[in-house]
């Protein structure tokens, strides 16, 4: 089989993990080195309101492979399993498709197959795979190869290792590192496999997620530039949720190698940190156009929808805290660039979008029937058409017992059992949220409005949701379109003693 008798195109989704959005020069950030980035922008359309659905890895894949929100999964935090979900990798497979995933995908438990015929499985390079699952990953294996080891544990091992932030320069042959062994892995599979039906080839980079480790040649593109500086004003943590400084505090003391001290934290030390990180993205854009060199080269982009986007972003010091967890921008704005090579489309788009809508467009997309008690909503029509209605009115994000509601003017995260404290911000006169407005009786009607908004969609999802917990179909659902009355049977009745 050739690609030019394929009419279903192939689905290239690579994703990175922990990337944020402002991390790609040719979008405005010219501190970036992302040649391979850069060239997706300009190829495809790239959405600018794009947010995850969870604030952590786990909850926002899970979100993401099956389009449902963690409410309905279950899934809130690291230590969820959700291998048991249906995930619209199912569909795919379903309906014709051979899907491969190459690369972290963070399934728990790790092996599921979720959907895929082949599972090229690498998982954080911190893990302790061999402990937790009893096997290495693909690449833990590898490196015992070479008679190395992953690295666990550092701060037990390097004395300095506080004051280095999470910089570290990758120290061993370049094809040992994580990033590149999954970049290579992905090119052999491009190279040796033999197509017989369309593709979806899912390529997860377990980078930039800390340990901020990137090929020193790499770092060179950032040694002589200023790196933007983090976002913070002096107390700002005593007018925000407890959990704020918990967060900090945690990782201050914290028993493993993510251990950083972000209150203390020097400018010098952000820049070094951010150095390290932004060479981390570059590291992982040097594979991203080997592969897209391949992909193009083997003709899998003749007919094909690439997506580029990642799980969710990373705070680098803003507000002084690190990672994830909480619901600021930093962490839920993650870039996402969708091209597709068969036709002419916008270059960008700032409706609001969630990463919970990719597998509904990608369904869409190949014309397979998006399942009705999915959350996300395809946006396919917003690569080639500026008018019509807004894709969201607002965003939703839950992460534990956070739940972030966010339109284009504020976000509210409220704390389910903690109620009487939370944050509300003015993303129009405080794009930083630095400033919480949750208590001030000017925003009374705006934190209401927000409220009710929340409280409608969890709603009408719950409720949506219900055949798929119950394994039934739309038809056994009552809505108030169809009739005003409510026993099931009416809908299997049309004709009866009802109708007036």
């Amino acid at each position: 089989m050739t690609n030019n008798d394929q009419t279903q195109p192939n689905i290239i989704m690579i994703m990175t993990d922990q990337q944020r959005f402002d991390t790609i020069s040719e979008l405005g950030f010219e501190q970036m080195h992302t040649p391979n980035m850069d060239q997706l922008v300009k190829n495809g359309t790239t959405f600018e309101q794009s947010f995850c659905p969870g604030a952590t890895c786990v909850p926002s894949r899970a979100a993401i492979f099956t389009g449902m929100y963690p409410h309905n999964t279950g899934v809130y935090n690291l230590f969820n399993s959700w291998g048991h979900q249906r995930s619209w990798v199912h569909d795919l497979a379903e309906n014709g498709y051979h899907c491969v995933n190459i690369g972290k995908m963070h399934v728990a438990p790790t092996y599921d197959s979720m959907g895929f015929h082949e599972r090229f499985v690498v998982e954080n390079p911190q893990n302790e795979l061999a402990k937790a699952d009893g096997r290495e990953d693909e690449w833990g294996r590898y490196l015992s190869f070479y008679d190395t080891e992953r690295p666990l544990n550092q701060q037990l091992t390097d004395p300095d290792w506080m004051s280095k932030y999470q910089g570290v320069p990758w120290e061993l042959a370049e094809h040992l590192h994580s990033d590149v062994f999954i970049g290579n892995s992905a090119l052999a599979w491009i190279n040796r496999h033999k197509q017989t039906q369309p593709v979806f080839l899912q390529i997860g980079f377990t980078g930039p997620h800390e340990v901020y480790d990137p090929l020193p040649r790499q770092l060179d593109h950032y040694a002589d530039k200023k790196m933007p500086d983090a976002v913070w004003k002096e107390d700002e943590l005593s007018e925000k949720p407890p959990q704020h400084y918990a967060h900090q505090e945690y990782f201050r003391r914290a028993d493993g190698d993510a251990q950083v001290d972000m209150a203390n934290a020097s400018e010098k030390d952000i820049q070094h940190l951010r150095r390290h990180y932004f060479a981390k993205i570059s590291t992982i854009d040097e594979k991203i156009g080997e592969i897209m060199e391949d992909l193009e080269a083997k003709g899998y982009l003749d007919n094909a929808i690439v997506i580029f986007t990642s799980d969710h972003g990373d705070m680098l010091g803003d507000h002084k805290l690190p990672y994830k967890w909480l619901m600021y921008d930093a962490a839920v704005k993650v870039p996402l660039i969708v091209w597709d090579t068969r036709k002419e489309q916008l270059s960008k788009n700032d409706d609001l979008i969630s990463l919970i809508d990719i597998g509904p467009t990608i369904l869409e997309s190949v014309g397979i029937k998006v399942p009705e008690y999915l959350d996300g909503h395809s946006f396919l029509n917003k690569l080639y058409d500026a008018n019509g209605e807004p894709h969201r009115k607002h965003i939703i994000c839950e992460d534990n017992y956070l739940t972030m509601i966010r339109n284009k003017s504020y976000k509210l995260v409220n704390y389910t059992f903690q109620e009487d404290d939370g944050e509300l911000y003015d993303l129009t006169n405080d794009p930083n949220e630095l400033n919480n407005l949750f208590n001030d009786d000017n925003y009374k009607q705006i934190k209401q409005e927000l409220k009710m908004d929340l409280l409608q969609d969890i709603l009408r999802s719950t409720y949506s949701n219900a055949t798929y917990k119950n394994r039934n179909t739309m038809d056994d659902m009552l809505y108030p379109k169809d009739n005003h009355y409510l026993h099931p049977i009416t809908k299997k009745n049309p004709t009866g003693w009802y109708n007036r």
